[in-house]
């Protein structure tokens, strides 16, 4: 069960780290959350893996490039996400990447998606028209660009992740910290260039700034939940089956719609309710049959 335990501390650990993202989104550029986000878990990844004796890695193996990198882009567009959209939204949506882990199999494995697939896609793309059509009004006008933006970059976010997802499971033999440290590594390095561009892409209305204090605590905040969601999750996926962990991880949708209620007092529609529904239910539905597949096969062999 330890695997599972740790998929539902990663994912309350994000849920946090997306309501403090939130919260600061009228006070700091996406791209300095994003520093927050990468350059203390790098810290604390390498100070832990070479305090607890783990070999670094930095070259190799190749498909640690690839895990970090596709975390990177996910990062950086979902920072954006959160300073334009509710945390439970970023999070319903980015939880559609097993549905693009199902249509990269079609390219990378020659597997075609079968009738379930389609179906789940059609069904989180209604659920993503649902959420956008409950937008509340005041975000159809100067705001639409950037609410858009923020959509695809959550999709986008999705996708990398799906890439990452497929990586991470390879990734047995190394020690999570050291997974954890080169993944942040390579994030601190997408997070300065995003920085180094420049440019904030959102178009909300500045409120007056926090304390400086409070946005420190906030930053740090980001920083810490991050650190320790991101170790829950790699010893989660790197030791269970990934298709029943990345049921568990859908948990932090929860936990993040709990959070918009108690912080900012946010009521959902049903036509809100019903598109998370639309994206969550055909995502689920779709890991746990990959999940019993695997088991047929798995037993079919062994027969």
């Amino acid at each position: 069960m330890q695997p599972y335990l740790w998929m539902l501390l990663g994912s309350f650990c994000f849920a946090w780290m997306g309501a403090a993202a939130h919260a600061l989104r009228a006070h700091c550029e996406w791209q300095v959350i994003a520093l927050a986000r990468s350059s203390l878990p790098l810290i604390l990844g390498t100070s832990l893996a070479v305090l607890g004796g783990a070999r670094l890695a930095v070259f190799s193996p190749g498909i640690l490039w690839v895990r970090s990198i596709a975390g990177s882009v996910s990062l950086v567009c979902t920072f954006f996400a959160l300073t334009v959209l509710p945390p439970s939204h970023v999070f319903t949506l980015s939880s559609t990447f097993p549905i693009w882990v199902a249509l990269l199999s079609w390219p990378l494995y020659r597997e075609r998606p079968s009738p379930q697939v389609w179906l789940t896609v059609l069904g989180s793309v209604l659920g993503v028209a649902l959420l956008e059509m409950s937008a509340p009004s005041e975000n159809l006008d100067e705001a639409a660009l950037p609410r858009w933006l923020a959509v695809l970059c959550t999709l986008i976010a999705a996708f990398s992740t799906a890439v990452a997802m497929l990586g991470l499971h390879r990734l047995r033999h190394i020690h999570p910290w050291s997974i954890v440290a080169h993944f942040s590594g390579v994030a601190l390095m997408f997070s300065l260039t995003a920085f180094l561009i420049g440019g904030s892409l959102s178009a909300v209305t500045l409120p007056p700034a926090l304390p400086r204090t409070e946005t420190l605590w906030l930053l740090l905040a980001v920083g810490a939940t991050a650190t320790v969601g991101q170790l829950f999750l790699t010893k989660a996926f790197s030791s269970g089956p990934p298709a029943k962990i990345s049921v568990v991880s859908l948990t932090q949708v929860v936990f993040a719609l709990l959070l918009d209620m108690l912080f900012w007092d946010r009521r959902f529609n049903a036509l809100t309710l019903a598109g998370m529904a639309l994206v969550l239910a055909p995502t689920a539905w779709l890991m746990l049959s990959q999940t019993r597949d695997l088991k047929r096969d798995v037993t079919i062999e062994v027969e």
